[in-house]
């Protein structure tokens, strides 16, 4: 090499950008060359070369950095995973339409198409038609409202002295998969037997709209990597009891910015109902600019789960719901932003008249078969998830 494709420390570390101790410890460490020098000093030389290329491998590790932190954000995906596919305004589980799904699957065939791949194993899992986990209906008490503290409830005490890992065979998780899930029904006011729907449905003295029920469960199920289905994977990912896996990702549920969304959403309807539209969506705005249950990143050109829901929801009435239709149309005439799911659910649980927390609830029942599939997929790469973070703390002292 000739002199001039050297630097002296003081001009590799300014073109570094670091100090010259720093730069002594790149050094020590091998990432960066060095020679000595001519003369009686020996004073090292750097080769450009090897800080340039030095440069250029720490620039492209902050671009990763910057990256996989942006990616916590609606940003590039982060683990592989053969559940759910968001394309083209679809949403797709394990490569079937889950629109479709809704209008031709119950509940427990979609849960088995998650969790093995297979619906046809849910004659075997869940119990059979007539043979409900509850008492028959007439004879059941009356179930007060659903809500998430109830389920939370059960799975607290479900847990307790849970001895089943995630590592058992498959067959016995699906099978205290199901059971489990048949638990939460339970806790949210089914009663009697035959599908999960029809027990819920009975439950909350709505018998003739298990199929719409059944609809909202399905498009509820699974839907990518959302908090809650990541809380899932994180939980399971410590071997946790299936229980406590659920129980995590219902507690992610239930955040203002994720299903618990839900209670806004029903709130918003119900002051569109007594003040109209814009003035109810004029007073929501004014907390954090948004309108409650609108607007998807990741469905910009609207959620078809969300249009399904509303479909059903027209079905069941013989006139247009002002507080709901006004809502739609004010927000895609000024906002430019169509109905999400908690939108969806909301007008389903009023035009069915529901009881106070529904739409939660169907949120929750439904997303139970996502989360385990989840803990299912997560148990399976057998790895615990523990990611690291960017220090942006106060230097260590001494």
């Amino acid at each position: 090499m000739t002199a001039d494709e050297y630097l002296s420390a003081g001009e590799a570390a300014a073109r570094l950008g670091v100090s010259k101790a720093t730069l002594y410890a790149y050094v020590s460490r091998g990432l960066i060359e060095s020679a000595p020098g001519p003369g009686p000093s020996r004073a090292r030389r750097y080769p450009a070369s090897s800080i340039d290329a030095f440069a250029g491998r720490r620039e492209r590790a902050r671009d990763r950095e910057l990256a996989a932190h942006g990616s916590l954000h609606w940003g590039l995906p982060v683990l592989d995973s053969e559940l759910t596919l968001i394309q083209d305004g679809r949403v797709f589980l394990r490569g079937r339409d889950v629109v479709a799904l809704s209008r031709s699957e119950p509940f427990e065939r979609v849960a088995a198409l998650l969790w093995a791949a297979d619906p046809d194993v849910a004659a075997s899992l869940f119990a059979p038609a007539g043979d409900g986990a509850g008492p028959p209906a007439g004879d059941a008490p009356a179930a007060g409202p659903p809500s998430a503290g109830a389920l939370a409830a059960h799975l607290v005490a479900a847990g307790e002295g849970a001895l089943l890992t995630l590592g058992a065979g498959d067959a016995v998780v699906w099978r205290a998969a199901a059971r489990l899930v048949e638990g939460l029904f339970g806790a949210a006011g089914a009663r009697g037997g035959g599908r999960l729907a029809q027990r819920l449905a009975a439950g909350w003295g709505v018998a003739d709209a298990a199929g719409e029920l059944d609809a909202a469960l399905v498009l509820c199920a699974d839907h990518d990597l959302n908090v809650s289905s990541f809380t899932a994977r994180c939980v399971a990912s410590a071997d946790a009891a299936l229980e406590h896996v659920v129980l995590a990702a219902l507690c992610a549920l239930r955040g203002r910015r994720h299903g618990g969304l839900t209670d806004r959403v029903e709130a918003l309807v119900r002051a569109a109902a007594h003040d109209g539209a814009a003035a109810a969506a004029g007073r929501a705005l004014e907390g954090d600019g948004r309108l409650p249950g609108f607007g998807h990143p990741l469905h910009p050109g609207g959620d078809p789960r969300a249009a399904e829901l509303l479909r059903l929801a027209r079905g069941r009435s013989t006139a247009p719901d002002p507080a709901v239709e006004g809502l739609v149309a004010l927000a895609a005439e000024q906002l430019g932003e169509a109905p999400t799911l908690d939108f969806g659910l909301a007008a389903l649980a009023r035009a069915l008249g529901l009881p106070s927390g529904a739409a939660f609830a169907l949120f929750a029942l439904g997303r139970s078969a996502g989360w385990i599939a989840h803990a299912l997929e997560t148990r399976d790469d057998a790895r615990l998830i523990r990611p690291r973070s960017r220090y942006r703390g106060p230097a260590p002292v001494g």
